[in-house]
């Protein structure tokens, strides 16, 4: 089986702040337009099948900065919906809920447009994801190329490798990076993680 690359957008104000970016569409910072063409001898040196982007303005320049072309916009791609901690940083939540932690506490509920998932919910979309995926694997003789958001790629991670999705929280995960999932004697494994050109 061909494997699958992981690719998260590069910097943007929000990601640079540690502000929660979920739903909301920030650009890329020049510094992020340039984390992603740097990215681009890690992708072309592999054989891409299949390509598949976040709906956002980030994920999609982000891909066309390293060159993925005839894409797929996956709305099941799009970043953790934050609910009421849409734009605030963690240190800002924790001073009214102490000890607050994204992976096992989920989020509060937010408007309607933006109402806000639970872990379990994050990780039923990447479920889903995770099947596409291995349908295009299946018909494709090339790698598929994910691009998408930080902590939703760590939630599909988990799922990958079979555990739950709060186990996301194990994988750090910086912007402008690849990350590379494979298998192992038919075993789902990690075979690169957070690499940057020269890294």
């Amino acid at each position: 089986m061909a494997d699958l690359f992981l690719v998260r957008h590069g910097e943007t104000e929000w990601s640079r702040s540690g502000r929660h970016t979920g739903m909301t569409d920030v650009p890329l910072t020049e510094r992020g337009r340039a984390e992603a063409r740097g990215l681009v001898p890690l992708i072309r040196s592999h054989r891409i099948g299949a390509a598949f982007v976040s709906p956002s303005q980030r994920t999609r320049e982000t891909a066309e900065l390293i060159g993925l072309t005839d894409v797929r916009i996956d709305s099941d791609l799009h970043e953790w919906d934050y609910g009421a901690y849409e734009g605030i940083t963690t240190v800002e939540i924790q001073r009214e809920r102490p000890g607050w932690f994204l992976f096992t506490d989920g989020v509060a509920a937010g408007p309607p447009e933006r109402p806000g998932e639970s872990p379990k919910e994050v990780g039923e979309r990447a479920d889903r994801v995770l099947g596409k995926v291995d349908a295009a694997l299946a018909n494709t003789e090339g790698c598929v190329v994910l691009v998408a958001h930080g902590h939703f790629l760590r939630v599909l991670t988990a799922r990958w490798l079979g555990l739950p999705p709060s186990d996301g929280a194990l994988f750090q995960l910086a912007t402008g990076t690849v990350c590379r999932l494979s298998t192992e004697h038919g075993r789902p494994v990690i075979a690169a993680w957070n690499v940057r050109p020269g890294s």
